[in-house]
């Protein structure tokens, strides 16, 4: 059976004139990055959960 998904609403209106600005807005953000030390802790993270027995 075949069932028709709706891929995104189309924006019109305030609202796409809205999103746009914010979209222009946070184009220009910094984009955070990690430290050496957060990835390291991941890294140890990642490597204790695939130890990890349930």
């Amino acid at each position: 059976m075949a069932v028709f998904i709706k891929s995104s609403p189309i924006l019109t209106g305030q609202s796409a004139v809205n999103f746009d600005r914010e979209a222009d807005r946070n184009k220009s953000l910094k984009t955070p990055k990690l430290s050496d030390a957060d990835i390291e802790r991941l890294e140890r993270f990642i490597e204790k959960s695939k130890k990890f027995k349930f």
